[in-house]
This record gives structure tokens, C-alpha cells and sequence, in this order.
């Protein structure tokens, strides 16, 4: 395993990050313990979920993942061998989250953080993430950014800063992070950091593949420069990096084929590129599922790679990645297909 320090932390964190999203819908609890058993003992020890989890976002789920986690430690004892992270959901219609609305102000974001101890079954938490903004903002790959100045609804970073400095003081949290964040957001959290002597957002947890390298235009340099890392999320874009759903192909219990909705990478020049890509990876001898990981594992501005898999075979493909070397050649030929399809699914 490889590893990497949690910004500016003493933390080392593996290349290789657990995502969890699957538990409790994809995935009963049984399955989860053998996955975080198996990930554990490859040297992963770093591991994400969210309190909205599992995924898709239902009632009847909510909080069901983080709930596994806090069973596997109670059961192992092993709450020490993991950097845990896990997220506050921002603006939400959902009301059976503390009744919908914002969850950054004070009163919320200690109910959320709260409930989230409870159901891990742990004193603290590792990295706090905002899963996404609660201002009018792009995220979840949406274009035009149109500005409204009547928006105004939302919890000024100062204050959800110096409650996040409580809970650290606490010692509730350890470090925070953001989560479907720009370029924007992520610089005026910084910048008030340093100015009021604030916690520091150590990551950002955001899309990024073969598909979406958007994070490289604004953010990328911004993590370099302030050691705040990315955690890339979705790299393998919904499992469409894998080749398993070329050529019209929809395997039985996979994502798309479950929850058909989910329409993010499925357009005709992602298609294209998908195709082109499977096919620097047959040229040079590679698992397309891990050079599409190590891809996004080597970039300077990544911190950790989130993973998912429903099945043990898939998590074993997805761990040994770290082991794949992509020499220039490869890298080469990968670029000059996101010349060709830019960002064809951010």
C-alpha cells in the first residue's frame, strides 16, 4: 500500500481509500465486515462514509452505513487501526433529516455530528467533511453557474468554522474537510482559516476520473499549493471505467442496471471515450479497472482514491491497483483522448 499525509497532518493515510456507500443497500452488514476485514489487512486504513448513507439517499437507509461501521468496531476493537471520516449533509428537502434545511448552523451540525458518534459507536472522528454546500452553487456535474444575489440563506463559513473549532477543542474531530466544493469555496475557507486562526479544510472530497478531470482546471493547484488534498470520489465513474458496461451491456445487481436514474456518465462522447480508453489499457496489458484508479491515484493534487466495490473480487482489483505502474507512453496516449472528449461527464 501506499500512503500519503492528510494535508498538512502528521497523518498517513493508504493511496487507497474504503468507500462505504453501498452498505445497507447493495450490501448487507456480513459483507461490509468482510470488506473492511480484507481492506484492513492490505494496509488500508482509511475509510469513508457519510451519515446520508447508503446510496441512493432513502429514509429507510439513512445512517444504515455508518451504523455497520460502528458494529465492525465494536465487534473488533480495531477503532484505532482506522482514519475515519465521514460527512454533514448541506442544504437538504429531506425532512427527516433534523426536518430539512441547512445543517452548518450550530444547533444542527451538533445534532448531525452527534448522531453520527452514536451511530459509529466511537469518541471521535478523524476527518468531518461538509458533503456539499449549502449555498446555490455548482455541484453534482451541473453547468452554468447563474449568481443570485438574493441568496443569502446559508451559514457563514466564519460561524461553521468556529463550531467546527469547538468540536475539535472537544475532541469530537480531529480535522476537517470539504466535499463538492469549488474553487471559491475551498479559498474563502482558507482564507478565514488563516485570518481568525480557524481550522484548516485538509481535503476535498470531489468527482475525478478519466471522464472528469475538471478538478485539474481550478483546484488542483489550489490543493498543491495549501496542502489540501483531493479525495477523489466516483473514479470509476459509476463502475462504467471497469468496460463492464460497454457495448450495451447491463450485468445483473450493478448500479445501472439497479438504479437506472443515475445518468451522469452515460452520454454518447463518455460512451466514445470509455471505448477508447478500454483500449490503451488492452494495449499495454492492463486491468482497465486499474489503470483507471492509478490514473487518479498518481496526481500530485490527490491525497486518497475512494473505492467501492460490491463484491470481493472487485475490492481485491481495486486495492491492487497501487501495485500498477503507468509509465509516459501510457500516460500520453491517455491525454490525447481527453483532447480529443474533454471532460466528456463532469
Amino acid at each position: 500500500m501506499n500512503y500519503k499525509k492528510l494535508g498538512n497532518t502528521d497523518l498517513d493515510v493508504s493511496t487507497i481509500c474504503l468507500g462505504t456507500m453501498t452498505w445497507g443497500e447493495q450490501n448487507s452488514e456480513k459483507e461490509g465486515f468482510e470488506q473492511m476485514d480484507f481492506a484492513l489487512s492490505q494496509g488500508v486504513n482509511f475509510w469513508d462514509t457519510a451519515e446520508i448513507y447508503s446510496i441512493p439517499m432513502r429514509e429507510e437507509t439513512y445512517g444504515e452505513t455508518e451504523k455497520i461501521i460502528g458494529n465492525w468496531f465494536q465487534k473488533t476493537k480495531k477503532r484505532n487501526d482506522i482514519i475515519l471520516a465521514t460527512k454533514v449533509c448541506g442544504n437538504t428537502s429531506n425532512k427527516y433529516i433534523r426536518g430539512g434545511g441547512n445543517s452548518f448552523g450550530k444547533k444542527k451540525i451538533k445534532e448531525a455530528l452527534d448522531e453520527s458518534l452514536r451511530r459509529l459507536k466511537t469518541d471521535y472522528i478523524d476527518l468531518y467533511q461538509l458533503h456539499w454546500p449549502e449555498r446555490s452553487t455548482n455541484f453534482f456535474g451541473d453547468y452554468g453557474y447563474e449568481h443570485n444575489e438574493n441568496d443569502k440563506d446559508w451559514t457563514p463559513f466564519e460561524e461553521i468554522l468556529e463550531s467546527l473549532k469547538k468540536f475539535i477543542e472537544q475532541g469530537k474531530i480531529r480535522y476537517v474537510g470539504l466535499s463538492n466544493e469549488t474553487a471559491w469555496g475551498l479559498s474563502k475557507f482558507l482564507e478565514l482559516s488563516k485570518m481568525k486562526g480557524l481550522p484548516k479544510m485538509m481535503s476535498v472530497q470531489n468527482p475525478y476520473n478519466l471522464l472528469n478531470r475538471t478538478y485539474e482546471v481550478g483546484l488542483a493547484e489550489i490543493s498543491i499549493r495549501e496542502q489540501s488534498g483531493l479525495l477523489a470520489y466516483s473514479p470509476l465513474a459509476f463502475g462504467y471505467l471497469t468496460g463492464k458496461y460497454r457495448n450495451n451491456k447491463l450485468p445483473a445487481k450493478s448500479r445501472m442496471q439497479l438504479f437506472k436514474n443515475f445518468n451522469r456518465y452515460k452520454n454518447e462522447n463518455g460512451q466514445k471515450a470509455i471505448d477508447d480508453y478500454y483500449k490503451i489499457s488492452k494495449k499495454y496489458n492492463l486491468d482497465f479497472t486499474q489503470m483507471s484508479l492509478k490514473f487518479c491515484e498518481i496526481q500530485h493534487f490527490t491525497t486518497s482514491v475512494i473505492i467501492g466495490a460490491t463484491t470481493m473480487e472487485q475490492l481485491k482489483t481495486n486495492i491492487e491497483s497501487v501495485n500498477v505502474n503507468l509509465n509516459s507512453d501510457i500516460i500520453n496516449d491517455i491525454n490525447k483522448i481527453q483532447q480529443k472528449y474533454p471532460n466528456p461527464c463532469p
